[in-house]
């Protein structure tokens, strides 16, 4: 292979090669995410079905899926509970038990703590479907683990309580990924600072405001962001309650689930879904404001100048 001859030559050749590593990344980027993402845009402006004429010659309506998604009380209904799910199961719970844990854990170490932390993972490791199914074997009203220990047979807790049990499941699979990721924020928390804390006369809980939640504040907003977006996107709960009893547990997914699949809509399926990217968008710009008012509170703090 010759030599390039000139500087431009040889940025040229750079380039090539940079383009060469990157192309096989580029295509499958636009196969598997642009391309089902534009097909999805596509089918929610047309009347496609799974039978039917519609299948065969689906027609344009417009924004007319869209409309009439959100203006559907089911859907509303749906978006609410979702909501209380991400709020009740991701932001109170899978955050908050994480984090306790990974503060109760920091600096100890022996077999308890192997033990908390080998639970907590295998929860999160195990397949969903998996995990759902043992639930399912928990909470049953005629042969539930939980009515056996409890002595409360007949007891119909997923029929009863769907949105309850749902939240409750999910904190249990998901707290594994907070803990871990707080446990290795924790340990960038100088303990000088936390000795000065506590020579100050500050308890637990000044502590944690002023010296703990300021320094992790970007893990924090990380965890927030990810964990609300995987469980905004959850389809799992769905092996524990199909949505039901009617409708009181059925979250975005499922509803998604059932207009697109049970009922063949794949038109209004795939203009839900469409509504559904546009909310996890609001999820992250939110997240990225949060990020860069921080990025520059600390900038000004560092120029010298008084926190924005």
């Amino acid at each position: 292979m010759a030599r390039p001859t000139s500087a431009a030559d040889a940025a040229g050749l750079g380039k090539g090669r940079a383009v060469a590593f990157v192309l096989p990344a580029l295509v499958l980027i636009a196969v598997f995410l642009i391309f089902p993402a534009l097909w999805t845009v596509y089918l929610g402006l047309t009347d496609y079905r799974l039978t039917g004429l519609a299948a065969a010659e689906p027609r344009f309506v417009g924004l007319g899926n869209y409309t009439g998604a959100l203006g559907d009380p089911r859907f509303l209904t749906s978006l609410w509970l979702t909501l209380l799910y991400v709020g009740g199961s991701a932001i109170i719970g899978q955050a908050g038990l994480g984090f306790a844990l990974a503060w109760i854990l920091r600096g100890r170490s022996g077999p308890v703590r192997r033990l908390v932390e080998g639970v907590v993972l295998l929860s999160w490791i195990l397949p969903g479907t998996v995990v759902g199914f043992l639930w399912f074997a928990l909470l049953d009203r005629d042969d539930g683990t939980l009515n056996a220990l409890l002595h409360t047979p007949g007891f119909a807790w997923l029929l009863d309580y769907p949105l309850l049990s749902i939240i409750v499941f999910n904190v249990w699979r998901g707290t594994a990924f907070s803990m871990m990721l707080y446990s290795a924020a924790l340990e960038n928390v100088p303990p000088s600072h936390l000795e000065t804390a506590r020579l100050a006369g500050a308890g637990v809980w000044q502590q944690l405001r002023d010296v703990v939640l300021p320094a992790i504040r970007r893990h924090i907003l990380t965890n927030l962001l990810l964990i609300s977006l995987w469980t905004f996107n959850d389809f799992t709960p769905f092996v524990l309650t199909g949505g039901g009893p009617e409708g009181r547990s059925e979250i975005l997914p499922v509803y998604v689930y059932r207009v697109a699949l049970r009922d063949g809509q794949l038109g209004v399926g795939a203009a839900i879904s469409f509504l559904i990217l546009l909310i996890n968008l609001v999820f992250a710009l939110a997240y990225l404001r949060l990020l860069r008012g921080r990025r520059r509170e600390r900038e000004t703090t560092a120029a010298g100048g008084p926190p924005a």
